[in-house]
């Protein structure tokens, strides 16, 4: 499968890396790339993941990974990363479906 990252989702990432480096830069790059690493698996396992609770349909799922939800989308030959949120923030239906 092939794995595309949608421009909310690349700047999300971003946001929450640069906030990590504020503190400790190094951090941020090992945070990123773990996060990376993470969403590679999907290539080979899209339906490993859990599906959303929010919206409980079979092609919108979820890695868990540290606080945050990473929140992508199966289709026929890729994954679609849509957003990665803070796990204590709620989702935006509308950020997912759209």
């Amino acid at each position: 499968m092939k794995i595309i990252w949608s421009p909310l989702a690349v700047d999300r990432v971003s946001e929450i890396a640069e906030y990590i480096a504020l503190d400790k830069p190094p951090a941020a790059k090992k945070w990123v790339d773990a996060v990376f690493n993470s969403v590679k698996r999907l290539e080979q396992l899209p339906e490993s993941e859990r599906i959303i609770p929010e919206i409980q349909l079979e092609n919108f799922r979820e890695i868990i990974f540290g606080n945050y939800r990473i929140i992508y989308r199966i289709d026929k030959n890729q994954v679609s990363i849509l957003t990665v949120r803070n796990s204590t923030q709620i989702l935006p239906i509308d950020e997912i479906l759209a």
